[in-house]
């Protein structure tokens, strides 16, 4: 008899799309395998299913809404299914196939795991869609993944909650999986499934010399790598009006002169930054490592990249939501100066929840900065410019800060993205709301 399997209590949610159906007729499935694959305000949830059996009839589609109690689908259940002896042909066949292979899986095992490794593009497609793909706790967005690199799921050790695999343990087997086939070969691998970049011997086409890289690019160079092939990056670009501000700050910078430091534009951003940080909490904040929630920060650490001699550096002032322009001048300038004498200690460099990388002294009109994970937004600057703006009766010419606002879209949207520049534009449009 046919059992149906509802949408369980999801919260206060009603009428939540549904994005992805994980399963299709005459898939057998296990009691909490994953069924569907809801939406909601850019949060996603599993449906699991509450029976074991045989899916004989999906009662939902891709695009439709459900809530609590509608029906997901028909399930023929296990300890039914033997006896239909009058369902026809092809079903008792798919029955006495499935027998064999219950009972002869040890055997079978061992030249599966084998096979994939010296034709990997035509013989592990199926292993990994029907039988990796239907035995595991894993979210789409990961079974899609682990496909395009042909990882078979039902060898990956999970490490979220309840067994759950996520991208970075697929990562990590792909990676040793790709390790022992390079050190057998000998050759270099792009890993993450990219081609290698191929080997030129550069010195046919003229003299070439082997430079040492800094020890800082050496260290920096993986991490920036890594955030990279991670993190889901966007940028958004924004201009602030900055005339105002900058004429206050020239005057402060006067002032400062004399005792010995310096006022500079980011020191205003610091400030800015913050306010905006504290109105969007989320930009401030890191993904947990389940994946499935947000660490919300009551602490405010500002990170600013330095240019150094021997690389790019980034000193981290701490509590900056408890400073003002002064303090956070001078701490700009005693921690630039650490960076470039190469004093800097590992706990002025710890803790940052948001980082500024200003081009400003050099040039640009906009740029990607690479988000510093585990933060998930870095703001980028660029070189003021006076340019001609509209004030609704003639161009007036005002001085315009490109900004540029990478981050990771598994916490903001685009929406949230463009408050957050949009906040700054206006906090940055006039030095006195600064200071409320």
């Amino acid at each position: 008899m046919a059992t149906e399997v509802k949408v369980p209590d999801i919260g206060d949610f009603t009428d939540v799309p549904v994005v992805t159906v994980l399963v299709s007729v005459g898939d057998t499935v296990a009691k909490e395998d994953p069924l569907v694959e809801l939406e909601s305000d850019k949060a996603t949830m599993e449906v699991p299913s509450s029976a074991a059996g045989k899916v004989t009839e999906i009662k939902i589609s891709e695009g439709d809404s459900v809530s609590e109690g509608s029906v997901i689908l028909l399930l023929e259940e296990e300890e039914g299914g033997s006896d239909g002896g009058e369902s026809g042909g092809s079903d008792d066949a798919a029955k006495a196939e499935d027998a064999p292979k219950k009972e002869e899986a040890p055997k079978q095992e061992a030249p599966k795991q084998e096979e994939p490794q010296p034709a990997a593009s035509q013989s592990d497609a199926p292993v990994v869609t029907d039988s990796g793909f239907s035995k595991v706790h894993a979210s789409p967005s990961v079974r899609a993944f682990a496909r395009r690199l042909d990882v078979d799921l039902t060898k990956v050790n999970g490490s979220g909650r309840k067994g759950r695999i996520l991208r970075e343990d697929v990562t990590k087997y792909f990676k040793s999986q790709q390790g022992g086939a390079a050190a057998a070969t000998g050759t270099a691998q792009g890993g993450m499934g990219i081609p290698p970049i191929p080997q030129v011997d550069f010195s046919k086409f003229g003299p070439v010399e082997n430079v040492e890289m800094s020890r800082i690019k050496k260290i920096s160079g993986p991490a920036l790598h890594r955030s990279w092939l991670n993190i889901p990056h966007v940028t958004h670009n924004e201009d602030a009006d900055i005339t105002e501000l900058d004429k206050y700050r020239k005057e402060l910078d006067t002032q400062a002169k004399e005792e010995g430091y310096r006022v500079t534009l980011l020191s205003f951003i610091i400030k800015a930054s913050v306010a905006a940080l504290k109105k969007h909490w989320e930009v401030n904040s890191s993904i947990h490592p389940d994946g499935d929630k947000l660490i919300k920060k009551d602490y405010y650490h500002i990170g600013f990249a330095a240019d150094t001699p021997n690389g790019l550096m980034v000193p981290v002032i701490k509590d900056a939501d408890r400073k003002g322009i002064v303090e956070l001048s001078k701490d700009l300038g005693d921690l630039s100066a650490k960076a470039r004498e190469g004093t800097l200690k590992s706990a002025d460099m710890q803790g940052a929840s948001f980082t500024i990388s200003s081009l400003g002294g050099i040039g640009g009109t906009s740029f990607t900065p690479i988000v510093n994970a585990p933060e998930v937004a870095i703001l980028g600057l660029t070189r003021s410019a006076m340019k001609p703006v509209w004030d609704g009766e003639q161009f007036v010419p005002r001085n315009m800060l490109p900004m540029s606002l990478s981050y990771d879209h598994r916490a903001i949207d685009g929406a949230l993205a463009a408050r957050f520049c949009a906040h700054m534009k206006y906090l940055l449009a006039d030095a006195r709301r600064l200071m409320l």
